[in-house]
C-alpha cells in the first residue's frame, strides 16, 4: 500500500471534502512503511519536525492555518534529505532513497501549495 497526500476543504457544515488530484499532479506520499521508516523516523523528529512524525501512529491532517508552518517543516526536511533517507535497506542504495523521498516530498509540498491557493488543508493518509 501507499500513502497518499490530498487537498481538502472544510465545508460550511464542518465536513471535510477531499478534492480531486489535478491530472498533472501526483498524490503519492511514499510507501505505507514510510510512516515509521521515513516520515515518523527519529531522523525526521530530530530535525524538530512535529507534523510528519504524526504519520508513525495516525493519518496527518494539516488545517489551513497551519500550512505555512507545515511547508517550513518540509523545507527543513528537504535540506536534510541525506540524513533522513534510511541506510539500512540492502535492496536500495542510499542515493535511491534520497531520490524517492525527494520526489514524494515534492508531491507533499505541491499539495500544500495547492491547498493554500484554495484556502484548504492537506491530508496524508
Amino acid at each position: 500500500m501507499s500513502l497518499s497526500v490530498d487537498v481538502f476543504v472544510v465545508a460550511r457544515d464542518g465536513r471535510i471534502d477531499v478534492l480531486d488530484v489535478p491530472a498533472d499532479c501526483s498524490n503519492l506520499a511514499g510507501f505505507e512503511s514510510w510512516r515509521t521508516s521515513v516520515w515518523g523516523s527519529e531522523a525526521v523528529s530530530s530535525l524538530g519536525a512535529t507534523f510528519l512524525p504524526v504519520l508513525a501512529n495516525d493519518d496527518l491532517k494539516v488545517f489551513p492555518d497551519r500550512l505555512a508552518n507545515f511547508l517550513a517543516e518540509c523545507a527543513v526536511i528537504r535540506s536534510n534529505l541525506e540524513a533522513v533517507a534510511p541506510s539500512t535497506d540492502p535492496s536500495k542504495s542510499h542515493a535511491e532513497y534520497v531520490r524517492q523521498i525527494s520526489e514524494r516530498l515534492r508531491n507533499i509540498e505541491a499539495a500544500a501549495e495547492r491547498a493554500q491557493g484554495v484556502g484548504g488543508g492537506v491530508l496524508i493518509w
